[in-house]
């Protein structure tokens, strides 16, 4: 009989790295791991890493030296880094973090059971972050396990773009699709499992299909998986504005089941910084876009990114950032200042925007920001929408949690059994990023 064992999991980064570390708690089920939220009761301690920006990787190599310690105390406790991080930094790692007994590359995911059992049998620290062009290999299919009412799918990964600042080419590969087949096998079984909203995953991914002409596009891949029965909410993340064909603007008019939330990356306002970032589309024609979602799809949630302080950006330049910002009022937004990452093309510019003059612009953004989204969350307040339960909120207090189809954070009182169902809930306020609620009776 397999012994049960634990498994910690800190996941930092994307929906991909959340996607990821959901498959290796499945894949490592079958050598008799569990699931559980404290260090100190693991025996393997994985990190699943984001190396997008330096402070998160920061973040990770710090938590590694805080663990080192439990692991002195304890030698049979497994340490491992997954994803970007350790794709980007490999061998390196075991020589910054000799606790380390584990590092694996995003596409080794599926090989996470027979990596950490080599570990288990052996005691010998393993790399693994080769980078195999095996479309099969780098998508891992796991068991689709409990009643999780939300579950995410990856269909592509990579990005063949190579906007200035990113380093996802690098250390996510190349732009690689999966076949319709296969996501829609595991749109099916998760919906069996008991899910009834679906995320596509890529890091773009509006381009799935383009790099093979045996495979159909985005906009028909979305058309397909929102035929599945079971299914009650289909959305995707995240997308580049270059790629969004009226295709898939028509699925936001044609698609009931697919939410009305697009998160679209605008990142600057000012065509001359977009030029520099090669983003592929202008400030008019992401503009146009989102005219044109809005008219398909009235009352769509659009949220962005936006950075500030990239290299050579001008207060003219800042201000074409505020101006885009109080023009398309969006419903939520993630800002940051620019922050060079090693081979990336801007990480050879002169990074000559001074870091409190980048706080400063971030500051001034962030409270154009706020009042546009603390507008979009009030127009809800009277109205009653329809949530789909988590669970417990973070609030306490008996309320549970859950996201309406816009994709608010809803909190509201209610029995715990109610997770993974929808419920119509009244909303009364609206908080500074969630709104609070009473369910309707009878409305589950």
């Amino acid at each position: 009989m397999t012994r049960t064992k634990r498994v910690r999991i800190h996941t930092f980064g994307c929906q991909m790295n959340v996607y990821d570390s959901e498959r290796m708690v499945e894949l490592l089920a079958p050598l008799g791991y569990v699931q559980t939220d404290r260090d100190e009761d693991a025996d393997l301690i994985l990190i699943n890493t984001c190396s997008v920006r330096e402070k998160p990787e920061q973040k990770v190599l710090s938590l590694v030296g805080r663990l080192s310690p439990l692991k002195a105390r304890r030698p049979g406790l497994l340490l491992g880094v997954a994803g970007c991080v350790g794709r980007q930094h490999g061998e390196e790692l075991l020589a910054r973090a000799p606790a380390l007994d584990l590092v694996l590359g995003p596409d080794r995911v599926g090989e996470i059971a027979a990596l950490v059992a080599e570990a288990e049998a052996t005691g010998r620290p393993r790399v693994a972050v080769e980078d195999e062009e095996d479309p099969g290999r780098l998508f891992a299919r796991g068991v689709p396990g409990g009643a999780a009412p939300s579950r995410f799918v990856s269909v592509m990964k990579g990005c063949d773009q190579h906007c200035a600042y990113c380093i996802v080419p690098s250390v996510r590969g190349s732009e690689v699709s999966r076949a319709p087949e296969d996501v829609l096998a595991e749109c099916r079984a998760l919906l069996d499992a008991g899910a009834c909203e679906l995320i596509l995953l890529g890091q773009n991914v509006n381009r799935y299909g383009m790099g093979d002409r045996g495979l159909p596009d985005f906009p028909t891949l979305l058309r397909r998986a929102h035929g599945l029965p079971g299914l009650r909410r289909l959305s995707f993340v995240t997308s580049n504005p270059g790629d969004c064909p009226p295709a898939l603007v028509r699925c936001f008019a044609e698609l009931p089941k697919l939410s009305p939330y697009f998160h679209l990356p605008m990142q600057s306002g000012s065509d001359r910084v977009l030029a520099r970032m090669n983003r592929r589309y202008d400030r008019g024609r992401y503009l146009a876009l989102v005219h044109q979602l809005r008219e398909a799809r009235p009352g769509i949630h659009l949220s962005t990114d936006l950075i500030v302080g990239f290299p050579g950006e001008t207060p003219e330049d800042f201000q074409a950032t505020l101006d885009a910002a109080a023009e398309v009022r969006w419903g939520s937004a993630f800002s940051f200042m620019y922050d060079p990452r090693p081979g990336t093309r801007a990480a050879g510019w002169p990074d000559d925007v001074p870091p409190a003059e980048k706080a400063r612009r971030l500051a001034v953004l962030q409270e154009v920001l706020h009042r546009t989204m603390m507008e979009a969350l009030e127009a809800h307040v009277g109205r009653v929408v329809e949530v789909l339960v988590e669970g417990p909120s973070r609030r306490g207090d008996g309320q549970l949690s859950g996201r309406s189809v816009t994709n608010y954070v809803v909190n509201f009182p209610g029995d715990g059994a109610l997770a993974g169902s929808l419920v119509s809930v009244r909303v009364e306020k609206a908080a500074r990023h969630s709104l609070l609620g009473v369910p309707v009776k009878g409305g589950a």
